[in-house]
């Protein structure tokens, strides 16, 4: 079984950082991608971030310039670090990666539980 564990969640004020991490345990080979994904309360859930196995990455437009994705692969572990962190920021942030295991050619997707974002003044 594979598990991702968020953690980093909490109350910031606006203008404020917060950094968020996912641990991932279990049968796991390789990780492929690494992705941060958000929802809002009556919104859609929407990617945040993304980091591939050779560190490419990419932002949706509105935390470009603010948030930052980096991955330990050793540690199996992606982190997400917010900068200038916003009202609209708010959100129940998900941890999800693309990951092959022992002995399958297949790779599939798994799912954090997530960690919730409050930015209040």
């Amino acid at each position: 079984q594979v598990q991702l564990v968020e953690s980093g969640g909490g109350l910031a004020q606006p203008g404020g950082s917060l950094r968020l991490s996912c641990a991932a345990s279990g049968s796991i080979s390789r990780i492929n991608t690494m992705d941060w994904y958000r929802q809002a309360p009556g919104k859609q859930r929407e990617l945040v971030a993304r980091i591939t196995s050779d560190i490419s990455t990419y932002y949706t437009d509105s935390v470009k310039g603010r948030f930052t994705i980096s991955r330990d692969n050793p540690k199996n572990t992606v982190y997400l670090q917010m900068n200038s962190l916003k009202l609209e920021d708010t959100a129940v942030y998900y941890c999800k990666i693309n990951a092959n295991r022992p002995y399958y050619s297949q790779n599939m997707d798994y799912w954090g539980k997530g960690t919730l974002v409050t930015v209040s003044s």
